[in-house]
């Protein structure tokens, strides 16, 4: 079986406002098979978010290869859902008329997708929520339609960038729990982007280190935890707390080499 995402030695390079380049990713070599769950962490700033940038096509690598279901990527790929930290609902569109934009917009009969809408509503959680705005959801609420909006178009491949980090802790377990119920048999491979360590390993396959910018991949963990999983129970149990204590040795360090350049770098600003 190949891969749904694959890079190889990718770099990304970004013009600096002193007419310098700044290099945000470096000969990152990474690959994500269909229905696996891969869970990128690294200190703050490192790049992560790039990596997603290029598996999407929002961003062209400087160098090396990008490449989604076989193909080198040169535009934003079919079968791609993005699901990001900010919230990506349009506020003069009510829950029904966010979650179904997207296929209108691609020219889907407005009643089917509505009633696609409709029941990835209720899939989420949100029955009976359909005419509410942006401003009366509370933020778990707004997370949910951002997950259908996501799910709307069946997505291949699910990139996900920190999109519980805005959360509170109880709100962001019940949202962990809710991923990883509707992504389970789905097929989909899920690019996942997050700070938090305890995260990754409650929801991911594979667990990748990324180095202090520029990021690298340091090392791969896999997570050899039983599914289906309880989010919460399993933070607590031995083989949680073991595998956690191993990713975080490797974690840690990068950390601390990111605190130590931030320090020099405000001490020559």
């Amino acid at each position: 079986m190949s891969p749904l995402v694959e890079l190889v030695a990718a770099t990304k390079r970004f013009p600096t406002a002193r007419g310098g380049l700044h290099t945000a990713l470096r000969d990152v070599t990474l690959s994500v098979e269909p229905g696996e769950f891969v869970a990128l962490v690294g200190p703050t700033g490192c790049g992560k978010s790039t990596t997603l940038s290029l598996v999407s096509g929002l961003q062209p690598a400087s160098s090396g290869e990008v490449r989604v279901k076989g193909r080198p990527v040169t535009a934003i790929p079919d079968g791609v859902g993005y699901m990001f930290q900010t919230d990506a609902m349009l506020p003069w569109r009510n829950v029904l008329g966010n979650v179904a934009a997207g296929p209108l917009w691609r020219g889907a009969n407005r009643r089917d997708a509505r009633d696609r809408a409709r029941e990835l509503i209720a899939r989420v959680g949100l029955s009976g929520f359909e005419s509410y705005y942006l401003h009366q959801l509370s933020g778990g609420m707004r997370k949910r339609v951002a997950l259908a909006q996501t799910l709307m178009i069946e997505p291949e491949i699910l990139l996900m960038d920190e999109p519980f980090s805005a959360l509170d802790v109880q709100t962001r377990a019940l949202m962990q729990h809710e991923l990883l119920r509707l992504w389970t048999g789905s097929g989909a491979a899920v690019l996942f982007v997050t700070h938090d360590l305890e995260e990754a390993i409650a929801l991911a396959d594979r667990v990748v280190v990324m180095t202090a910018s520029p990021a690298r991949v340091k090392d791969v963990f896999a997570i050899g935890l039983p599914r289906p999983r309880d989010v919460e129970e399993l933070r607590v149990t031995d083989g949680f707390i073991a595998i956690y204590k191993q990713i975080w040795r490797s974690l840690s360090a990068e950390v601390d080499i990111a605190r130590q350049e931030q320090k020099e770098a405000g001490r020559v600003a």
